[in-house]
């Protein structure tokens, strides 16, 4: 059990490095380049049932060292861009810093079949304890105020529907995935009229 509540706090730890870094990041272009690529940021860590149940669906021990092993996702940090450029440029400054890119899953060139954008990364990120640093895995998301919507929705939607969205919503869905991929299109290219011209 302590082990087990140790590696929820170095999740934890690594989700704070994590936060921290965004809000620095966030606090400095709205001084320094009067655009913040951060309109806000949420962070959640896996309640313990539901890492034993992905554990199990996987046959694997219900273990800390098999969760750690095989799972990427017991920490999450979500960050929510005002524009698809944003969402590209916060990635390139988590590949500048001390982090490793273990994985990028881009649903954003590529989306899902139902529609849903986003852009997943894992990255291991480096705790440093007292006497030690740990590597620990995060799970990234990156989208955008419309993609973030939308997915939110979906999810609202298939919810209540039991874990699995209606046949009759399944086209309605992709169709207004559509529509907010065609308002991100709209307001990246008002954005990138505002930018000042190249010298």
């Amino acid at each position: 059990m302590r082990r087990a509540g140790y590696l929820l706090l170095l999740h934890k730890f690594a989700v704070d490095e994590m936060m921290t870094k965004m809000r620095i990041w966030s606090e400095e272009f709205d001084h320094a380049h009067e655009h913040d690529p951060i309109e806000h940021i949420t962070s959640r860590i896996k309640r313990p049932a539901a890492i034993a149940a992905k554990l199990h669906r996987r046959g694997h021990p219900i273990t800390p060292d098999a969760a750690r092993e095989h799972l990427d996702d017991i920490a999450g940090v979500r960050v929510v861009c005002p524009f698809v450029s944003d969402v590209y440029l916060v990635h390139d400054l988590l590949r500048q810093h001390d982090m490793e890119t273990v994985l990028v899953k881009d649903y954003i060139a590529e989306p899902k079949p139902n529609g849903y954008r986003s852009l997943h990364l894992i990255m291991r990120v480096p705790v440093h304890l007292s006497d030690r640093t740990e590597p620990v895995t995060v799970e990234v998301q990156l989208r955008t105020i419309a993609m973030d919507f939308w997915a939110a929705v979906e999810h609202e939607l298939t919810y209540k529907s039991g874990g699995a969205v209606p046949q009759d919503f399944a086209g309605e869905l992709t169709a207004a995935a559509e529509a907010a991929a065609d308002l991100d299109a709209r307001m990246q290219s008002l954005h990138d009229r505002t930018l000042p011209p190249r010298r």
